[in-house]
């Protein structure tokens, strides 16, 4: 099984990749003392790319990086690779939901979750694979579970459930990072069998 270090350091994300990437991938956790990475790349695999290169230099490992963007049909696809700073760069989750449910006052509602998934090794070589949920913003807050805008993401796929309503395995079946995540191993896979 190949080793890898996964390079984010947020950790709802960290456990949602650790069940998603076991069995493919013998994942360590990123080193504490490894600072956080400047992810002012303009898209989603360049900011994958950032964490990756700077985990891969830190430990000499494969590196296991990822970026998610939701793209909002009402704002011209924004937030996008800005989602995680929607209401500011020292936002909280709390905060860019508010501020999306401000914004979309009396708008369409229609939008999607992207996320890109990339596996890079020491010598620059990478897999990238890339999931996308489509879905739209509730009314308002609802559902316990999950991170970021979860509360607020109803899945088209779904059954009218916020992605915060859903138990980690319901969410995992549905959503943009599982959706990456499946299709990375599925790549990891077949490059280990046809190298």
């Amino acid at each position: 099984m190949l080793r890898a270090v996964c390079a984010s350091a947020n950790q709802h994300k960290v456990a949602e990749i650790f069940d998603l990437m076991g069995g493919v991938i013998d994942l360590q956790p990123r080193p504490a003392d490894l600072a956080d990475v400047l992810e002012d790349a303009d898209t989603l695999v360049g900011n994958a790319r950032l964490k990756a290169i700077a985990v891969c230099a830190a430990t000499g490992l494969p590196a296991l990086a990822d970026d998610t963007g939701l793209e909002v049909d009402a704002l011209s696809g924004a937030p996008g690779v800005r989602t995680a700073r929607f209401a500011g760069e020292h936002a909280t989750d709390a905060d860019n939901r508010a501020k999306m449910l401000r914004a979309l006052e009396g708008k369409v509602r229609t939008c999607r979750f992207r996320t890109v998934a990339l596996l890079r090794f020491p010598d620059g070589r990478e897999i990238i694979a890339e999931g996308v949920c489509e879905g739209s913003i509730a009314e308002t807050e609802i559902g316990e579970r999950g991170f970021g805008y979860d509360p607020l993401f109803i899945a088209r796929d779904g059954d009218g459930r916020t992605f915060a309503q859903m138990s980690a395995t319901e969410k995992h079946d549905l959503s943009h990072r599982g959706k990456a995540f499946r299709a990375l191993s599925l790549a990891i896979v077949n490059s280990v069998n046809n190298p």
